[in-house]
């Protein structure tokens, strides 16, 4: 019977430098105020419900905007109900979308004008719409599954520290390369404090074929910046360990990558992580990701597991 999964993790009190979802959580202070410099690169990065809502809101806006202006010219579309707001709107929603039912027209310079520039923002609202959502919609992102937990355990009779990582597509990362680093405040002879970065060298930070699982391995001797530390030294300190995978999706053959990151609270000493590759009755390799975050007690562990 498989073991049962371990017990939540405690949330830690301390503020990480990556958030369990990879992205960075730090606020930038002191930079001028130009919200309009990188509109392109904020809408790439927001997520697709938040985007969704800011096109609905503008389109709502500016249809809004020229319906006012319509209405503001008086009796000046044919076939529209004078003095009605709700007419003017969609009228403006078929000019802006260019579809043109034929029912109402502009028949006053002043709507002719205003057809005329409605048309040609329309014109390029949906070229820059169209331009962004495929551009989101193709970004490139590796679905990389990180274990909740570290941990730290023998391995040839050195303590080791061990996370592992799943590919959860159905296709191969080719050339995937990890790089960990444990970042510490350190402060300095004249009283400085500075957060610094030190790399952790990786047993393998290499794997030809990314394709199921990867069980990555620093071991923690003489030259380890985590050389000493027990695990209640390490919850005295605030450090983080940052992990960086870098590869090529075989499929889109363009580079991936992702983050994660772990802090003492989420590190288990003297534990394995339960085995989660098998073989069914057909003799082919299953990938159990149902206990990819579990682990036993090492005096549980079954000698010999890699």
């Amino acid at each position: 019977m498989p073991p049962s999964p371990s017990p939540p993790l405690p949330v830690p009190p301390r503020v990480r430098v990556i958030q369990r979802a990879g992205s960075r959580r730090t606020r930038l202070l002191g930079l001028p105020r130009r919200p309009l410099s990188d509109v392109y690169h904020y809408l790439l990065t927001v997520p697709w419900p938040q985007l969704m809502a800011l096109v609905v809101a503008l389109y709502v806006t500016l249809n809004t905007v020229f319906a006012a202006l319509f209405w503001l010219g008086g009796d000046c579309i044919q076939n529209a109900q004078p003095g009605s707001f709700a007419d003017c709107f969609f009228f403006s929603v078929q000019t802006l979308a260019t579809i043109g039912y034929g029912v109402m027209a502009p028949k006053t310079p002043w709507s002719h004008w205003l057809v005329t520039v409605e048309a040609f923002v329309g014109m390029l609202s949906v070229a820059m719409v169209t331009g962004l959502m495929f551009s989101k919609f193709s970004k490139p992102t590796a679905r990389v599954e990180f274990s909740k937990v570290a941990i730290v355990a023998p391995r040839n009779g050195v303590p080791t520290l061990m996370f592992r990582m799943a590919n959860q597509r159905a296709n191969q990362i080719v050339e995937a390369r990890i790089q960990v680093a444990v970042a510490l405040t350190e402060r300095t002879l004249e009283g400085e404090t500075m957060r610094r970065f030190f790399d952790l060298p990786m047993i393998r930070s290499q794997n030809i074929l990314f394709a199921l699982s990867w069980t990555a391995m620093h071991a923690i001797d003489e030259a380890s910046p985590l050389f000493g530390h027990t695990a209640a030294s390490l919850e005295a300190t605030d450090i983080e360990i940052v992990v960086s995978l870098i590869g090529m999706d075989e499929t889109m053959s363009q580079p991936v990558h992702a983050r994660f990151s772990y802090i003492p609270s989420e590190m288990r000493w003297n534990h394995r992580f339960v085995d989660i590759i098998r073989q069914d009755a057909r003799g082919e390799r299953v990938l159990d990701l149902s206990y990819f975050h579990t682990t036993e007690p090492l005096a549980a562990a079954v000698v010999g597991d890699a």
